[in-house]
């Protein structure tokens, strides 16, 4: 309980830091133009125009950067492209953002004249992007219409109509309001996906601080995401059904069979990157002159290589993908431009992980060579899903702790310590480090991650004994366990090299190396203790009757026992049954 305690105040130390340090977009040789109080009025005054608003420290603008300048050099390429692209700065010219209603980041907003005409609602991918803009644009000069051809249109090998039919959707909360849900609603509700429940009790505190900013979000995620709530005080049995142990518990159902519990902080902005992360698309669309482009701007993403005739496979692969929620991304095709660059037998059913920015050659591969017919064949997928998402190499911060240390598949974490002046140069080889480790085919999970020793100092004191003398300083850690590994099978303090760290990784996964508990001897016996009064507490929910039997026997066992103890007393030598005097024995 110490080390959750010193790292939940290290994770909130953490994240303040991390807030206040956060990098602006990144600017490119295009020219992009940027609109301040002073000019935003005059200048949408006459035209149609297009408006970003953005701010330099969302991770979702910085990651959007990249489109919104492809998406102005090729709007400027038009000799009368009809439209005209802007940006506003809502970091620095909050006021003017809040008065055209920007409630998220980035947002854009359509003007005509003037006026506002509506906010972009749709997937922010470069091709919808494109065609919204030419719905849109007003020429001055439209070009008179081609002559019909007699000859038809070329075939578009890269088209993916299935991945089409899975991006359309009904309208999401089309009043953004929080819909009550019950026994009646319910599974109706929560297996069509895309809906973040909360379940509460009237009587809760921490349920009546949230009500007013979950009755935000709903607003904000209008057209969007469906927002719920679910009172436990009315509907008991439902909420015991949903596995609901404490108020308020936050799940969000990706689809029939599918749920998580968001276990992230609680303020609006908070609840907004999740809610936004989990409402983009399922799936979407790659053409292959896009892929260097998709695969800069995600630390990792999935591309699904199919035959427009694998619809079974298809709608498999789509199910397995709600337990990502959105992270990573999940791309398809049927193009062979793509098969051919990756060396995989045409037609083949496959899901490619790309990683680390790398568009050369995929982490991993699963191949489906027919739909699955079992459960476990269904569950193979899915593990594999989840066993691949993270980046082979990262900055292990507060934003994405949990995802690392905690992941569903109990990966071994390489920390490596550093002081904060040698980030960079930690980075890189943790980097190297992982690249050689991905290229030997080794098959133990692992995840390599940089620390700032300078922030997290405590916490790696405490957890692994790493203090400020010894950087940089790596260990290999199993979180789930809470142990870890610092000495090398040869002896020796474990070094950032692959003579040193790929051994005892390898020594770890195969339980051939000496551990060391991250808890000292009265944390592990207070964590043994409670694992145990919450397995019997399980057995008892599960074995009601079981559990009465054996309360039962031990009454009437404990009965006997006193009453063969008071009976033998000296009351009972004197008068009772067994007086021995009496006896012929």
């Amino acid at each position: 309980m110490l080390a959750f305690a010193r790292l939940s105040f290290s994770l909130l130390v953490s994240s303040v830091i991390l807030a206040s340090s956060a990098l602006p977009v990144e600017s490119s040789e295009t020219e992009l133009l940027v609109l301040t109080p002073d000019n935003f009025d005059s200048t949408v005054a006459h035209g149609v125009w297009f408006i970003e608003h953005f701010s330099p420290y969302c991770h979702h603008c910085r990651a959007f950067a990249p489109t919104w300048t492809q998406l102005v050099q090729e709007n400027d390429k038009k000799a009368d492209p009809g439209i005209h692209l802007a940006q506003v700065n809502c970091a620095v010219h909050g006021d003017l953002c809040t008065k055209h209603h920007v409630d998220g980041y980035p947002q854009m907003n359509l003007y005509k004249d003037g006026k506002f005409v509506e906010t972009f609602n749709q997937a922010r991918g470069l091709d919808i992007l494109t065609d919204y803009l030419a719905a849109h644009a007003e020429p001055q000069d439209p070009p008179a219409p081609e002559p019909t051809s007699q000859e038809s249109p070329p075939q578009v090998t890269d088209k993916d109509e299935l991945a089409e039919q899975m991006v359309s959707h009904e309208d999401l909360n089309p009043a953004g309001t929080v819909l009550s849900l019950d026994e009646k609603n319910f599974r109706e509700i929560v297996d069509k996906g895309h809906v973040f429940v909360k379940f509460f009790a009237p009587w809760c505190g921490h349920c009546k601080k949230l009500a007013p900013t979950w009755t935000q979000l709903a607003g904000q995620m209008q057209h969007k995401l469906n927002v719920a709530e679910v009172n436990c005080e009315a509907h008991n049995a439902l909420c015991k059904m949903q596995g609901i142990t404490g108020y308020p518990m936050l799940h969000y159902y990706g689809g029939k069979g599918t749920k998580t519990e968001y276990t992230g902080g609680r303020k609006l902005e908070q609840l907004l990157a999740f809610a936004e992360k989990v409402s983009g698309p399922g799936i979407q669309e790659l053409k292959f002159d896009d892929l260097k482009t998709r695969v800069t701007e995600h630390p990792v993403l999935y591309l699904f290589l199919h035959s427009p005739n694998d619809k079974a496979i298809f709608k498999q692969v789509i199910e397995a993908s709600n337990v990502l929620f959105g992270s990573p991304a999940m791309y398809t095709s049927t193009s062979a431009s793509f098969y051919e660059h990756f060396n995989i037998k045409p037609g083949t059913a496959a899901i490619l992980a790309l990683k680390d920015n790398d568009p050369s050659a995929p982490t991993a591969v699963h191949t489906l060579s027919k739909p699955a017919s079992t459960n476990e064949e269904r569950q193979e997928l899915v593990d594999w899903l989840l066993r691949n998402r993270l980046p082979s190499a990262l900055e292990l911060d507060s934003d994405n702790f949990q995802d690392v240390m905690n992941a569903p598949h109990k990966p071994l974490v390489v920390i490596a310590a550093t002081a904060q002046g040698d980030l960079q140069r930690t980075a890189k080889e943790v980097t190297d480090l992982a690249r050689k480790w991905r290229d030997a085919k080794e098959k133990a999970p692992v995840v390599f991650a940089w620390m700032d020793a300078d922030k997290w100092g405590k916490w790696l004191k405490s957890m692994y004994g790493v203090t400020a003398d010894q950087l940089p300083r790596p260990v290999v850690a199993s979180h789930s366990r809470l142990v870890y590994w610092d000495v090398d099978p040869f002896g020796d303090k474990v070094t950032l090299t692959a003579a040193s760290l790929f051994p005892t990784i390898n020594g770890a996964a195969t339980g051939t190396l000496a551990y060391k508990y991250s808890e000292n001897i009265v944390e592990r016996l207070a964590r043994y203790l409670n694992n145990k009064l919450m397995g019997i507490e399980s057995y008892v929910a599960e074995n009601p009757w079981h559990t009465v039997f054996f309360a039962f026997a031990t009454v009437v066992g404990l009965y006997l026992v006193l009453r063969r103890i008071f009976a033998d007393s000296d009351d009972a030598r004197e008068g009772g049954y067994l007086r021995k005097g009496d006896r012929l024995d």
